[in-house]
């Protein structure tokens, strides 16, 4: 990256590209406002890289152990994530 106090276009751009001649998968959204988030999946890792236009890039990594685990864990994702309108049930 080019500026180590501030974050361009230029740097998103450059990212993107070495990432596309790497050849590792990559997926563009955003959740700050004035962000752009860079999702990047590798085997057991799943890195969030944005950008803003005001300061450097903030990287976060998530690490899988390796463990499989069964449907029956959906209804965990549900139960503790779910946020149900309690007027519609």
């Amino acid at each position: 990256m080019s500026d180590p106090t501030g974050s361009s276009l230029a740097d998103l751009s450059a990212f993107l590209l070495r990432l596309e001649e790497a050849r590792i998968h990559f997926t563009l959204t955003s959740v700050r406002e004035g962000a752009v988030m860079v999702q990047v999946a590798v085997p057991g890792e799943r890195w969030e890289v944005e950008f803003f236009p005001d300061h450097t890039p903030e990287i976060e990594i998530f690490r899988c152990d390796g463990s499989i685990r069964d449907a029956s864990l959906l209804e965990r994702l549900f139960s503790e994530h779910g946020d149900y309108d309690s007027a519609s049930a």
